[in-house]
C-alpha cells in the first residue's frame, strides 16, 4: 500500500487477495467486456446485480436497516449497533457505473462502515442512466444531503462517502455545496473514485489486462455513452477538472493495479495543490472497490479501520482548533 507517506499493512497481497484476483480475471473481466459494448449490455448487467441482490443486501442480524421513502430522497438507513445514540452520519453514493447498483446492494460496505465509524449511513438510490444523467445524480445527491441537514444534522456531523461512481457523485456533490454555499460536510471518502469521463483520462490509457475486474477500454465505452452531446471536462462531468479550493479534508484509496489508480492520482494532486487535505492510498494488486469483498478479503477488512483512523484524525484536528 502506497500512502504517499504511510505504513504498510500488507509488503504483498493476501493469499486470498491473488485467489480473488485470479478469480476475477476468469470469470468477471469476460463478462464485462462482453456486456460493456452497448446500452443493452449494460441493462443485463442492472438485471444481473439484481439476480445477486440476495447475497450482496446480507447483513448481521444486529444491524438494522430502515427505508427511506421522501419525496426527493429514496434508499435507506443502515445502523450497526455501534452507531446507536451517534450524533454523527455517513451519506453513502453507491457505484455502478451510473448504469446500475443501489444503496441496498452495497451493504457490504454501508454496514461495514457504520460499525466502523460508529454512525448511521443514509445510503441514496439515486436515479440511473440511461434515462437520467449528471444533472440528476447531482441533485440527487443535493437533496440527500439537505435531508440530513432538514434532519438536525449540521454539515460537521455529516461525512459523505462513495465507491466508483459514488465516488465521482461525491466529487461533484462537494464542489456543488461549496458553490451554493451550503455547509460542508466534515470530510469525504472516496473509494476506487471515477472521477474522468474524458479521452484524456489516465484511465483508458492503462495496460488493458492490467485491472482483473473492469478492461480500460469497456471503461471508455461507459464514458463516451455517458457524455455524448456534452464537454466532458466540464466540471459536473469531470470533476477532476473542477475547483478543489475550500473542499473538505479526503480520504481516497484505490487498489495499484486497477483501471482508475491513475486517475486517482490525478485528482489527488490537484485537491492537494488547491489547499485540501488529503490522505491517499494505494493498496497493493487490490481490485476495484474492494472493501466490498472484506467477507473474503483481510485487506478490505483493514480497509475499515483505515477510514475510521483517517475521520479521527479529522475530528480530533477540528477540536483542537476549537479548544
Amino acid at each position: 500500500m502506497t500512502h504517499h507517506a504511510a505504513y504498510q499493512p500488507y509488503a504483498s497481497a493476501s493469499k486470498r487477495a491473488h485467489a480473488l484476483g485470479w478469480l476475477m480475471a476468469a470469470t468477471v473481466r469476460p463478462i464485462a467486456t462482453t456486456c460493456l459494448r452497448s446500452p443493452e449490455g449494460l441493462l443485463a448487467l442492472r438485471k444481473g446485480f439484481r439476480v445477486l441482490g440476495s447475497v450482496l443486501e446480507h447483513t448481521p442480524k444486529s444491524v438494522s436497516i430502515r427505508a427511506v421513502h421522501q419525496p426527493d430522497v429514496r434508499g435507506e438507513w443502515v445502523q450497526a449497533v455501534p452507531a446507536k445514540s451517534a450524533k454523527s452520519v455517513v451519506l453513502y453514493l453507491h457505484g455502478g457505473g451510473y448504469f446500475f447498483g443501489a444503496g441496498s446492494l452495497h451493504r457490504q460496505v454501508t454496514w461495514r462502515l457504520s460499525h466502523a465509524l460508529a454512525r448511521p449511513v443514509l445510503a441514496i438510490d439515486y436515479r440511473l442512466a440511461p434515462r437520467h444523467s449528471f444533472e440528476a445524480w447531482r441533485d440527487d445527491a443535493v437533496s440527500a444531503y439537505q435531508y440530513l441537514l432538514k434532519q438536525g444534522y449540521r454539515g460537521a456531523d455529516i461525512t459523505v462517502a462513495g465507491d466508483s461512481a459514488g465516488g465521482h457523485l461525491t466529487l461533484v456533490l462537494l464542489q456543488t455545496l461549496r458553490d451554493r454555499g451550503i455547509s460542508r460536510p466534515r470530510a469525504a471518502i472516496c473509494i476506487s473514485p471515477w472521477t474522468d469521463l474524458s479521452a484524456d483520462s489516465l484511465a483508458l490509457k492503462a495496460h488493458p489486462r492490467r485491472d482483473p475486474f473492469i478492461p480500460s477500454a469497456r471503461l471508455g465505452f461507459i464514458s463516451r455513452f455517458l457524455t455524448r452531446n456534452r464537454s466532458p471536462f466540464d466540471a459536473l462531468v469531470s470533476p477532476v477538472h473542477g475547483d478543489f479550493r475550500g473542499l473538505p479534508p479526503l480520504y481516497v484509496m484505490v487498489g495499484s493495479t486497477e483501471v482508475l489508480r491513475d486517475d486517482a492520482r490525478c485528482m489527488v494532486a490537484r485537491a492537494r495543490a488547491a489547499g485540501v487535505d488529503v490522505a491517499y492510498e494505494e493498496w497493493h494488486r487490490m481490485p476495484h472497490v474492494f472493501p466490498i469483498m472484506a467477507a473474503v478479503l483481510p485487506e478490505g477488512r483493514l480497509a475499515f479501520r483505515h477510514m475510521r483512523e483517517f475521520l479521527a484524525r479529522v475530528e480530533a484536528s477540528a477540536l483542537s482548533l476549537v479548544a
